[in-house]
């Protein structure tokens, strides 16, 4: 099959689509023909040489794809040649076939393109667990998304709202601020023009964010904590803004508040596996009745990768870029 390969660490070029061997599902695993694969920044990373695949992952980037199951390991049951998925990876979606554990595979929601599912497994996997499994996000809160336009944050408001919650966001343009609107957002913040910690007290009474998604890290680390009502919760999911910042404790006291921080793509395969149940659980129905939908800014063709890498950086899409394979009639 053909591939993805980052020889060497670098910039978009670093990324060359070569011939590889082909995967071989093992014990509890399938093989998926891939037809689209998501773009995320930590696909940048690990081209970048800063975020290395987990031992015994593929080495390839790509952490979630859709397409067709054309082989099933040993134990595996519940799936079957031929049906359309979507799948959590480790690594991997950059390429034409990818060998995923059972426990991290999705139907594809009904009434979604094939392709199009393959914009949902990892941020609804994110968003769900962070914010819902973590952080415990109820009816009638606030909470506070960084990134609104991303594709971790237009999921993030599309569930939010769907929950009942009230939804915050901040954005770099009055452009895609318009879009998170679109989507749900009620509080929208340009935070190269405004201060996000006055403006959520503004439009709250003063009291702030019962959750805050963050996607920034130390840049925001303290703000962040400014911006919590009493007994809100931090879930910082991203270091965007660097890894080491100061806090003032006396704050954190002060409001009966939590900071928790995550990755998806190390943990173990048990706990993969219990939130994409959880997904399929509580996401898909929303996605199958047309009240959650996977936001795609552009797509390109998967040799074409180092494109999509590019137009990721510049920050001006909104939602997803994917990826498609030629066998998927990109």
């Amino acid at each position: 099959m053909y591939a993805i390969t980052i020889p060497e660490p670098g910039g978009p070029d670093a990324l060359l689509w070569a011939e590889v061997p082909d995967p071989v599902p093992g014990e509890g695993e399938v093989l998926v023909e891939v037809v689209a694969s998501g773009v995320n920044r930590a696909d940048v990373l690990q081209r970048q040489g800063f975020y290395d695949p987990p031992p015994g992952a593929s080495p390839y980037p790509g952490l979630e794809c859709a397409g067709r199951i054309v082989g099933i390991g040993p134990s595996v049951s519940g799936w079957t040649l031929g049906d359309e998925v979507c799948a959590l990876l480790a690594g991997g979606g950059y390429a034409e076939r990818v060998v995923v554990p059972a426990g991290q595979v999705l139907p594809v929601p009904r009434g979604v393109d094939p392709a199009v599912a393959a914009a949902l497994p990892e941020v609804a996997a994110t968003v769900w667990s962070n914010v819902f499994m973590v952080a415990q996000l109820r009816p009638g809160e606030t909470v506070l998304i960084h990134g609104g336009a991303s594709g971790i944050g237009t999921m993030a408001i599309q569930l939010a709202k769907a929950v009942g919650a009230r939804v915050a966001v901040t954005a770099g343009s009055p452009e895609k601020l318009a879009r998170c609107a679109e989507l749900g957002a009620d509080i929208l913040i340009d935070y190269r023009q405004q201060d996000f910690v006055d403006e959520l007290r503004r439009a709250t009474n003063g009291d702030g964010a019962d959750v805050v998604l963050d996607i920034m890290g130390a840049k925001y680390l303290d703000r962040n904590v400014r911006a919590l009502a009493v007994n809100g919760r931090l879930a910082v999911i991203g270091l965007q803004g660097g890894v080491k910042g100061e806090l003032n404790l006396a704050t954190l006291l002060g409001k009966r508040a939590a900071i928790t921080a995550t990755t998806l793509r190390a943990r173990p395969l048990d706990e993969k596996a219990a939130i994409v149940a959880a997904v399929r659980e509580h996401v898909w129905p929303l996605v199958e009745s047309g009240r959650v939908r996977a936001v795609v800014d552009r797509e390109f063709p998967l040799r074409e990768a180092s494109a999509a890498h590019e137009a990721l950086e510049s920050g001006a899409h909104v939602g997803k870029l994917l990826l498609r394979t030629e066998s998927s009639g990109a």
